[in-house]
């Protein structure tokens, strides 16, 4: 959502308005900053509505109800109490009402000039003097509306979520969205028979590879928790919940604390890929395999410990039962890949002839970034400071996590060092840097996942726009690769399945390359020329080679393969997309290269 923040410095008594125009019937979004002129280090912020207001989501500040809702007293978190002059103290809120309400809302700020007035309501100030306000004037965010969306981002949006239930393993629940799938890997245990059942599968096979898994479960947490509001007004946000708790109960299973022991993978990759058939069918072993402190696995350990801290940050409001389950776990996770560090591919053999991980030290930041998000806990933030590392990243992947600690610690720090980081990605991933562009206009990195490459750097486009880096521009870059995946590329497909009227048939999965039980499925479908009997509704295709050629050729693995991290930076890229429309602040593009 666009929130224009309107403030000048005023006479003492005065508050800074903060106009809204995003609103759902049960809910609105704003986001205000304001220019620091004094040294702060702590503070005290005053949001006030002439409309009651339920409750209210923010991650920048601890807040308390006042006055029956018309009045939340926001201070800050131990990791963002300095605040120095130059700086901007940036306040996002999702606020809960009954109705469609749209408030008239003010906020001031303590510690600065001027007086405050008190408190309404149950909260208290404490004693002594009455602590002045701060109305200040902040710089014009670069306007990037005006453009029209080509492609419907929210319907795209809630299919992706769907191709995360076809990918569930385990016992579905009542309400599995997808006919065609049932009951899968019952029996998957551990060594001592705990059990590891749930999860997803990692592709168009049935082994389950927590590194990719947890790579995805976090990406997609962080673009939930970026923008909420692209959920609600689509009215997915309970369809989101139902969808990313799936991993998140799979990690928890995963961790078991008296020995230090976390499964790290569920099925042997050889045996499972010489399987072509239905998850619900298999009848191979599904060995499980572990980390421990003499096989360790910091990376692993450090991707689900960032996806369980952001988890907690998403259901902290909605059940803080199991949220605190998750922070505690993700501590405890952390905890144990930063005491025995290693690589979990040189650990699990069976991993690395499918994922490879290149090193740890970036899922360690990670880690440590959505623990200190989490939790305000400065040493989370000093050991994330000590994982980065000061290169340009090569991509935003399952094993390449640089640029995401580079931009957590950026948004965290506003140091200019981290800055300039996230610059440089972006310097090769533009036009007239290292990344190769097809004819039609994709950001080609790679011949395995090219769609998915393209729509984890849109991703982290719109997160550093947001974050007030190269705005306009980044903005503009990440809607024309995401238009590209949609439709604006040579053959005028999109590469979601089911988006659209034009769209891949045959992709390369087993479980819709079979008909309805209880037909049987084995190779030969394979093989199978023509449609596969069920539609993978949301999955994303690797995509085109260099030269925007593409066959759908469900043999073609290279550029028909799906995988659960295929869709996470593309889901969380239409979040982001999703908002900006709803915020009349999509930029303008120009026309397609192509449109088929």
């Amino acid at each position: 959502m666009n929130v224009l923040l309107v403030a000048a410095i005023l006479a003492v008594g005065s508050a800074v308005d903060v106009k809204l125009n995003n609103h759902w019937n049960g809910g609105f979004q704003a986001k205000a900053c304001i220019g620091i002129t004094k040294e702060l280090h702590s503070w005290t912020a005053h949001l006030r509505f002439d409309q009651a207001v339920d409750s209210l989501d923010i991650w920048t500040a601890d807040a308390k109800k006042a006055d029956g809702g018309k009045e939340y007293v926001l201070t800050n978190k131990a990791w963002n109490a300095d605040e120095h002059v130059g700086d901007q103290l940036c306040l996002d809120f999702v606020a809960h009402t009954t109705g469609d309400i749209t408030p008239t809302t003010t906020l001031e700020i303590e510690g600065m000039a001027g007086g405050v007035a008190p408190t309404s309501g149950s909260v208290t100030q404490g004693t002594g003097p009455t602590k002045p306000h701060l109305v200040a004037t902040i710089p014009p965010i670069p306007h990037t509306g005006g453009g029209t969306a080509r492609y419907d981002y929210g319907e795209s949006l809630a299919k992706s979520i769907l191709f995360y239930d076809a990918q569930r393993s385990g016992k579905l629940p009542a309400n599995n969205p997808i006919p065609w799938r049932g009951d899968s890997a019952l029996g998957d245990k551990g060594d001592n028979g705990e059990d590891l059942t749930g999860g997803w599968y990692d592709a168009g096979d049935h082994v389950k590879f927590s590194l990719p898994m947890s790579s995805t479960s976090t990406v997609l947490l962080w673009g939930y928790l970026q923008w909420k509001d692209a959920y609600a007004t689509m009215k997915q946000t309970d369809m989101f919940f139902d969808m990313i708790k799936w991993p998140l109960d799979y990690y928890l299973k995963c961790w078991i604390p008296a020995t230090e022991t976390l499964y790290a993978q569920v099925g042997e990759g050889n045996d499972d890929h010489h399987f072509w058939g239905r998850a619900e069918d298999m009848k191979m072993a599904r060995p499980a395999y572990k980390l421990t402190p003499s096989k360790p696995g910091s990376d692993v350990a450090g991707e689900i410990a960032a996806s369980l801290a952001a988890g907690y940050l998403a259901f902290k409001e909605r059940d803080a039962k199991y949220a605190a389950t998750l922070l505690s776990t993700s501590k405890e996770i952390y905890a144990f890949g930063k005491k025995y560090p290693g690589i979990y591919s040189q650990s699990i053999s069976d991993a690395g002839q499918f994922y490879s991980s290149s090193g740890y030290k970036d899922e360690m930041c990670e880690g440590a970034m959505w623990l200190y998000r989490a939790t305000g806990d400065k040493s989370y933030l000093a050991d994330a400071k000590g994982y980065h590392e000061n290169a340009w990243a090569w991509a935003l992947g399952w094993d390449d996590k640089k640029i995401a600690c580079q931009l957590l610690l950026y948004e965290a720090t506003r140091d200019t060092a981290y800055k300039a980081e996230v610059e440089g990605f972006f310097k090769g991933w533009l036009p007239g840097g290292s990344i190769t562009y097809t004819p039609c206009g994709q950001a080609w990195r790679d011949k395995w996942g090219s769609n998915r490459y393209a729509a984890d750097a849109a991703f982290v486009a719109l997160l550093a726009a947001d974050a007030g880096i190269d705005t306009a521009t980044y903005r503009k870059w990440a809607v024309e690769q995401i238009n590209y995946i949609l439709g604006d590329n040579k053959y005028g497909i999109s590469y979601q399945i089911g988006f659209g009227s034009k769209y891949p048939r045959s992709p390369h999965h087993r479980s819709a390359s079979c008909p309805d039980r209880p037909a049987p499925c084995t190779e030969a479908n394979l093989h199978a020329s023509g449609p596969s009997p069920q539609v993978l509704v949301g999955a994303i295709v690797g995509g085109p080679s260099n030269d925007d050629s593409y066959k759908d050729n469900r043999e073609d693995y290279v550029h028909n393969e799906v995988a659960c991290d295929y869709n996470s930076g593309f889901q969380s890229a239409l979040a982001g997309l999703t908002h900006l429309v709803h915020a009349n602040a999509l930029p303008a593009v120009p026309a397609p290269k192509c449109h088929g």
